[in-house]
């Protein structure tokens, strides 16, 4: 049986990922003082989005599938502290969605068997590799823009 202990230490564990981005979500939080500067200035790094690769190392091809392209920072910036809100505390579901979500569960994959849900595990766990290396890239590159926009140099 794996220890949590033993997760932390791999470079692609899910704990690991989610606090790569937590912690750039935490840095953009710290370094921008004042989020209205950032209405209105395009967030212009597609090129930079394609290239961060998934858990298993391959590239990632759809960079802009998360993020408008004709959004503004300020938008990427409220959108990257409410998903880490929601990984800190959770989603808040009422009970008729609950109860939809388990209907539509129990409708769509009628009988399934052990080995559909690993292989679905294993499809949505690489999912939100992907996901959560394009938020930390994205959190990265808006603290870097923001240096920028108001003239602090590295």
């Amino acid at each position: 049986m794996m220890q949590i202990s033993e997760s932390y230490n791999q470079k692609n564990s899910l704990f690991n990922a989610m606090n790569r981005f937590i912690g750039a979500v935490n840095n953009m939080d710290q370094t921008v003082m004042v989020p209205s500067l950032l209405r209105d200035v395009p967030l212009d790094d597609t090129e930079d989005v394609k290239a961060v690769g998934t858990a298993d190392g391959t590239a990632a091809t759809n960079g802009g599938t998360y993020f408008h392209q004709d959004a503004d920072m300020y938008s990427s910036y409220v959108l990257l502290k409410s998903i880490r809100n929601d990984i800190e505390w959770g989603v808040l579901q009422g009970d008729e969605r609950q109860k939809e979500k388990v209907d539509l569960t129990e409708v769509s994959r009628p009988g399934a068997v052990e080995d559909d849900l690993q292989k679905e595990f294993h499809f949505h766990l690489d999912g939100l590799h992907t996901v959560l290396s394009k938020l930390t890239h994205k959190a990265n590159t808006l603290t870097t823009r923001y240096k920028e926009e108001i003239g602090c140099r590295n």
